[in-house]
């Protein structure tokens, strides 16, 4: 078992060199599938381990804690682990057609490799122990992801890709800064390490300018690599102009492992998330609040779903903050749920509009007519993906909204309530002009011709994230345990 935490970094950095060595698609694609499935696997086994033992930690080449760089897995950190090797698990069967589709053949090894690259960059994100190699991993994942968007088949891919190479360039240059003023003033770069010299030195509680200065650069940089209103303006078009399986992925893990990365800093490096308590909670929840009406709004607006959909994901991380910036165990545990919840929902949507790229060829509104008869088991996915999103009840959307409902009565905050609920009402509103379009309105001859239902190859990983939705809608003990756990742990400071 202590050897697993390092094996989930080393299998897709391996599998990438393969796919680039081999440059053939189908073994490319393979060894893709393989790393993502050996990933999942060990992120289960490692759950199991932490539900029943504790934490789990492995120390690199043998050097312990603070000297050498550490790997420790806790609650929240292996429930984000089988939210990001989950949905890799599930894009890679998708995405053998997807990508034969919308990749030349002579780019699909590159794909895969940089799919690995993000996927290990992600992972990597999650299990260290070490804010500088946090930082080192978070630019190995977003280096991939710039290249990924790039490769889009339109012309304006490039441009998204350059635009979120700038913002993520800005984001992560803040961050490297709060990481050096933190090592400064503690000489460590131990996670657990900083928390503990922070503590025995008084540092917290004595309002120290570096500390404040380096969580400010700290904050807005995870803010702009979260894509946290209005921080987010790289998000709508990476989302739209990326190819359908770097959307899927991205959309579902990307924007996750950030915010698991302001939540390691914010609460496990300051012992409980003290900081919350005090200031940043209410600084962060006007645009959490933002978040959830502007972006839900002009996502009504759109008539490119997959630009809706980018917008949708800007008002959900609104949730997710929300919750955080509660600071409460129950706000704190609906949060951390929303990650799971969001990767399932954003996941399953994403891949109706990388099926519907595949028969139609675009997925603006005016492409949706009649494809409720034409693609219906498709559809079916999007109703499911969209009542989820809304959160209607026997879905998991509905789970975590309730608990975030809750955690706003129980801080007495009637208004934040309200503003949750009208979100939910708001989201009524864009999906359903995409139901209304694919069942109510007629298509058009030619277009009735030249669709029909996605392939079994894209309809399985589709129906898998459906199931999901629903079954974490009906019985959640399993998401819930998991994330009250994490909530206890970050509200009780370092473990």
């Amino acid at each position: 078992m202590i050897h697993l935490p390092v094996a989930l970094v080393v299998i897709p950095l391996l599998g990438a060199a393969v796919c680039v060595l081999f440059r053939r698609s189908f073994i490319a694609w393979t060894v893709a599938l393989a790393a993502a499935w050996s990933g999942f696997a060990i992120s289960i086994l490692i759950a199991v381990y932490i539900m029943k033992i504790g934490t789990l930690s492995y120390s690199i080449g043998g050097w312990p804690p603070p000297w050498g760089i550490a790997y420790h897995i806790d609650y929240l950190n292996s429930f984000v682990l089988l939210i990001v090797s989950g949905i890799a698990a599930v894009v890679m069967p998708y995405a053998r057609t997807s990508v034969n589709y919308e990749i030349e053949e002579d780019s699909q090894a590159y794909f895969y490799c940089l799919l690995l690259i993000c996927l290990a960059g992600l992972l990597g994100i999650t299990v260290t122990g070490d804010a500088f190699n946090m930082y080192v991993f978070l630019e190995l994942s977003s280096l991939s992801s710039y290249a990924l968007i790039g490769m889009g088949k339109r012309r304006r891919a490039l441009t998204a890709a350059y635009q979120y190479l700038v913002m993520g360039t800005i984001g992560a240059t803040f961050l490297l800064i709060g990481i050096g003023l933190l090592y400064n003033l503690t000489g460590t770069l131990n996670i657990h390490d900083l928390a503990h010299q922070l503590a025995v030195n008084n540092i917290i509680g004595s309002h120290n300018r570096t500390l404040l200065t380096a969580f400010a650069f700290i904050i807005v940089g995870l803010s702009l690599k979260l894509a946290l209103f209005p921080l987010h303006l790289w998000l709508p078009n990476a989302y739209t102009y990326a190819p359908s399986v770097a959307t899927i992925f991205l959309a579902s893990t990307a924007t996750k492992v950030a915010v698991y990365m302001l939540l390691r800093f914010c609460f496990t490096i300051l012992s409980g998330g003290f900081i919350f308590k005090l200031t940043l909670g209410k600084i962060l929840l006007i645009p959490a609040l933002a978040a959830i009406l502007i972006a839900s709004m002009v996502a009504i607006f759109q008539y490119d779903i997959k630009r809706m959909l980018a917008y949708s994901s800007v008002a959900q991380i609104g949730y997710m903050i929300l919750g955080i910036s509660l600071a409460t165990p129950l706000g704190l545990s609906a949060g951390i749920l929303h990650l799971f919840n969001h990767a399932l929902m954003k996941g399953l949507l994403f891949m109706v509009m990388g099926a519907v790229n595949y028969r139609i060829g675009a997925v603006y509104l005016n492409d949706f007519r009649g494809l409720g008869r034409t693609m219906p088991w498709t559809m079916a996915a999007f109703v499911v993906g969209g009542m989820s999103l809304m959160g209607i009840p026997l879905t998991a959307g509905f789970i975590s909204k309730w608990y975030l409902v809750q955690a706003a009565l129980e801080k007495g905050w009637w208004p934040v309530a309200a503003l949750i609920l009208i979100g939910s009402l708001l989201a009524v509103i864009y999906i359903w002009r995409v139901v209304e379009t694919a069942y109510f309105n007629p298509a058009q001859e030619m277009e009735a011709e030249s669709s029909g239902e996605a392939p079994l190859s894209l309809l399985l990983p589709m129906w898998l994230l459906v199931l999901a939705n629903i079954y974490f809608g009906i019985d959640s003990s399993i998401p819930v345990e998991l994330a009250g756990r994490a909530a206890t742990l970050l509200l009780g400071g370092a473990s």
